[in-house]
């Protein structure tokens, strides 16, 4: 017997049957995965030139040790599973998910919960509450009765002796008070029902396009502001913009959202051949030196000029061109460095001023833009992302004016009609700020 803690042993001892027990081997266990390896250990040794008899509470397949047997050879004679006991103790009728306490892994409900003990019950309520929510209703069987419980008490049970078990309903969606990825599948999907929202069901691709970049923008504010709060809202808005555009491609066939969900799966394992295949990575850049030659392989890139085109044109200019810029000097173009930048940046600021002087519109546009890009050229040079950095001197800017207007104002002159000296003065104590 695995142990003589179970009912089973009960019966055994009426029948007047002889067994030895294994309890001592979860003395010397350290866990639940060495437990099984070492039951199974003893287990063989004493079946080495005899037959004997295995015994655990449940089915067969329900106990590891049993299932390392198995895998040997075993012979098996099924008893009733410990999770079709506890299902009906919990009153669950129809299919239902069934788990061991030890390996919950993906759960859905209607669940079963297994191998409940004292060690692993609050493990146990704290993985479910966070998938489900605290005040799910469940069921807590010991002792061979279910006591119907919001999932938060689950822990407070005096005792749990052998066969005890959690019993997880289901719960209808409008009254869920915790979400999946699944339902929110299942929300939009209702939404572009035919007998959904008329405003869901009319949405393209180019209607809500605008969308997604406005969220995305969101989320990076969050980020900048460092707003957890905030950022979970905007997180959210952005993922269900993404599955929005996965749900109308799957209702033209052409794609879902499994096909979604493999190709982002796919693409983080065969890029990151550091971590799950044979490419060496000691650092942050040798890992994006290893990602960005396997991106080239998957896109069949077999040129640096495949690489640049590849560059999303929607990009913000300062991030495309940073991109851009990168791209080309991993294909032999000149390095961005300090040296190159002031060189270069003479020479397109000289065009600049001799297009100024003729009066040409559009090359002062083009060398403007020249000027620009060797702007770009210096961020990459000194390790700065330019889109950022103007964002922050943007940011900066603004807050100095505000307070430079409200300094103005408030000793009841006009910002129009300032002299320069009181321009300076103005502007020297928005900088440094409020004085104590």
């Amino acid at each position: 017997m695995r142990t003589a803690e179970i009912p089973s042993a009960q019966t055994l001892d009426g029948l007047g049957i002889p067994y030895e027990t294994l309890d001592f081997v979860y003395e010397k266990s350290r866990n639940y995965d060495t437990l099984a390896k070492n039951l199974a250990a003893e287990v063989r040794k004493r079946a080495t030139g005899a037959d004997i008899c295995y015994c655990v509470d449940g089915g067969c397949r329900e106990d590891a040790c049993a299932r390392l047997l198995i895998a040997r050879g075993a012979k098996t004679v099924e008893g009733r599973s410990k999770a079709s006991y506890l299902a009906d103790l919990a009153g669950l009728g129809g299919e239902y998910t069934a788990r061991s306490a030890f390996s919950l892994g993906e759960v859905s409900l209607p669940l079963v919960v297994y191998d409940i003990t004292a060690d692993n019950i609050s493990d146990v309520k704290l993985s479910l509450a966070e998938r489900f929510g605290d005040e799910a209703p469940a069921a807590l069987i010991v002792g061979g009765k279910a006591k119907k419980i919001p999932l938060f008490e689950a822990d407070r049970a005096k005792s749990y002796p052998p066969l005890s078990g959690l019993a997880v309903y289901a719960v209808p969606l409008l009254e869920k008070k915790r979400f999946s990825f699944e339902d929110l599948v299942a929300i939009l999907r209702r939404l572009r029902a035919p007998d959904g929202c008329p405003w869901d069901r009319v949405q393209t691709h180019e209607s809500i396009r605008i969308n997604a970049i406005e969220e995305a923008y969101e989320l990076v504010d969050a980020v900048d502001c460092d707003d957890p709060s905030k950022m979970c809202e905007e997180a959210g808005d952005v993922l269900m913009q993404a599955l929005f555009h996965t749900l109308i491609e799957e209702d033209r066939g052409r794609f879902s959202v499994g096909d979604m969900l493999t190709g982002v799966c796919e693409k983080l394992i065969t890029r990151h051949t550091h971590v799950f295949g044979q490419d060496k990575a000691q650092n942050a850049e040798g890992a994006l030196s290893v990602w960005e030659k396997n991106k080239m392989t998957e896109k069949h890139q077999t040129t640096y000029s495949d690489a640049v085109n590849d560059v999303p044109q929607c990009f913000p200019a300062l991030l495309r061109a940073q991109k851009i810029a990168k791209r080309m000097e991993k294909g032999g173009w000149d390095p961005a460095t300090v040296e190159n930048f002031e060189k270069k940046f003479r020479e397109e600021y000289a065009e600049l001023k001799e297009a100024l002087s003729a009066g040409d519109k559009a090359r002062i546009s083009e060398e403007l833009g020249d000027v620009l890009f060797c702007t770009v050229e210096l961020g990459r040079a000194v390790g700065a992302e330019c889109e950022r950095a103007l964002l922050d001197t943007v940011k900066k800017c603004a807050a100095r004016y505000n307070a430079y207007e409200r300094l103005v104002l408030a000793d009841g002159k006009d910002v129009h009609a300032l002299t320069e000296a009181e321009k300076e003065e103005y502007y020297r104590r928005a900088k440094d700020g409020p004085s104590d």
